[in-house]
């Protein structure tokens, strides 16, 4: 039987990872991982402002496309994927 620990990948739904990663920074203290409650340094907190940009990238382009696809016009697709959460 493989060892859990070393054969499975640690990973997160990206909107669960963001929702920590964003708790972590606003109070500037580890929250999960062996460094938990020591504090985040500047380069930490810089790595997780980097990771929740690129999860608000990359949903405001999947909405943009699909709002395209369902045959909006370019200025109603921008603005679509403008919008936090899943309203259209």
């Amino acid at each position: 039987m493989a060892n859990k620990n070393n054969n499975e990948r640690r990973w997160s739904v990206p909107s669960k990872r963001a929702k920590g990663y964003a708790s972590e920074r606003k109070n500037k203290v580890h929250e999960h991982g062996p460094k938990v409650g020591k504090e985040l340094t500047d380069y930490e907190a810089g790595l997780r402002s980097g990771y929740l940009q690129a999860q608000s990238d990359h949903a405001g382009l999947f909405k943009y496309k699909k709002a395209l696809g369902e045959g909006k016009s370019k200025a109603e697709a921008k603005k679509i994927s403008r919008t936090i959460g899943k309203k259209n």
